[in-house]
């Protein structure tokens, strides 16, 4: 299951706070902020979802995630791939490096990347 653009942005400030209220998450967006009937919609949509949870404290409610970053766009490049790339790393490293506009030494630095993880699968 995915989140929406809006859901996104929203869990991208949960990760930064790791969790917080309404009004933590309301401080996070910039102005105009958006309505607080509008996060507590996306709060129900993403919890019915599980990818947060609360603790009720109170009448509050203190949000926090249930699914980790990492794992989150991990599972959203591997469907890029798969979907946009015919399944193929390779495809997916040619566009990325020839796409992006890299400089040298982010190719440099990829590369290092690589070499690492090949030196590791060798072991």
């Amino acid at each position: 299951m995915q989140l929406s653009n809006s859901e996104e942005q929203l869990m991208q400030h949960l990760w930064k706070l790791e969790k917080g209220f309404m009004k933590d998450l309301l401080e996070c967006y910039p102005d105009p902020k958006p309505a607080t009937t509008t996060i507590a919609t996306l709060l129900k949509r993403m919890a019915d979802k599980k990818f947060i949870a609360y603790n009720e404290i109170g009448n509050s409610r203190e949000y926090y995630p249930l699914v980790e970053k990492s794992d989150y766009f991990s599972k959203h490049v591997n469907g890029l791939i798969k979907n946009f790339f015919n399944n193929s790393a390779s495809q997916f490293a040619s566009f990325f490096t020839k796409e992006t506009n890299l400089t040298q030494k982010e190719l440099e630095e990829l590369q290092k990347i690589i070499d690492k993880e090949i030196q590791k699968k060798k072991k």
